[in-house]
């Protein structure tokens, strides 16, 4: 398997693995007790972009592991 398609594989397994992630540890601004004038109160009272961006980049590795030894004798 080329560099390329691997890039790519990993890319949209961790396309999909972000939307898993996303929702783990967020508090709503309500549930936090200060919603800010003007918003949502279902709105998260922080966002942690860094902490996501590195926890779907770890777990994005194990179903590409997976993938590429499966993948890898057919090459």
């Amino acid at each position: 398997m080329s560099l390329g398609s691997s890039v790519a594989i990993y890319f949209i397994i961790w396309w999909v693995m972000l939307f898993v992630v996303l929702p783990f540890g967020v508090r709503s601004q309500q549930e936090a007790g200060e919603v800010s004038p003007g918003s949502d109160p279902g709105a998260p009272a922080r966002v942690r972009i860094a902490r996501i961006v590195l926890t779907t980049s770890i777990i994005s590795l194990i179903p590409f592991g997976i993938f590429y030894y499966f993948i890898l004798p057919m090459f």
